[in-house]
């Protein structure tokens, strides 16, 4: 079994992010950048699949601008066994995303692609979705377990009602929550091993996919600074508060 494994370059999670002075999208220039943690979960199920018998090769696939590789190296310096790179500097959207990675995982028959549900910075929740749907591949989202068994996957998802066991077939797709597992650190040897393992560099023409804007950015402002609280002499004081100035009870 052939697993893949979409990745994405985002501005750290650590890194408190700033809005550009013309409101036209964030600030990247000179700021960390770091794989989607999202991402840093389905990579280590991934090897963890592969760490348990059930998959041969653990191939990793990212779209963006030229230093894209450095966040695919990071996934090979956790033990992925390879990547590929669909070169671009335009901006893309979730359903030129899913289609790029579907393109991807019939030309490698991958039976598996794990991906993060979301990405931190657009926070779209849709490529997995879309990805599936494209593909014709039964969909486990928002997984917090996966098993490899006879008829395909056992999986559990969060839901909002607690958690739901499901059995899907295989090839599927699976987009991972945060209480899956916990990533591990690379070590020295294999981010030195990393260097040398190999990154396909492909055009978005390679994987016959157009790259279209279906949306576009007005504008992208800060949050609105959060009001200073109001210290109140009792319960009674805070009751009549809630009730007749905030109105949250009646």
């Amino acid at each position: 079994m052939k697993i893949l494994v979409p990745v994405k370059r985002v501005i750290d999670a650590n890194i408190r992010v700033r809005v550009k002075s013309d409101n036209s999208g964030v600030e990247t220039a000179n700021v960390k950048m770091a794989m989607n943690p999202f991402c840093e979960i389905a990579v280590e199920e991934a090897l963890r699949i592969k760490e348990a018998g059930d998959a041969e090769e653990v191939i990793l696939f990212s779209a963006g601008g030229e230093k894209t590789p450095e966040t695919i190296r990071t996934g090979l310096a956790m033990g992925a066994d390879r990547g590929v790179h669909v070169q671009t500097d335009e901006r893309l959207e979730p359903l030129t995303i899913a289609k790029m990675i579907a393109a991807v995982a019939e030309k490698e028959g991958a039976d598996l692609v794990i991906l993060g549900k979301q990405s931190i910075d657009g926070d779209n929740n849709q490529t997995g979705q879309m990805l599936a749907a494209i593909m014709k591949r039964p969909l486990g989202s928002y997984i917090s377990e996966i098993k490899k068994n006879a008829e395909g996957f056992a999986i559990t998802r969060e839901i909002d009602a607690g958690l739901e066991k499901l059995q899907i077939g295989s090839p599927a797709v699976v987009t991972t929550d945060l209480r899956l597992n916990e990533p591990r650190y690379a070590s020295l040897p294999n981010i030195m091993k990393a260097k040398k393992k190999p990154i396909e560099t492909l055009s978005p023409a390679d994987v016959g996919v157009e790259i279209k804007a279906r949306t576009e950015v007005l504008k992208v402002a800060e949050p609105p600074a959060r009001e200073a609280g109001v210290r109140v002499s009792g319960a009674g004081e805070l009751v009549d508060k809630l009730k007749n100035e905030a109105k949250v009870i009646s």
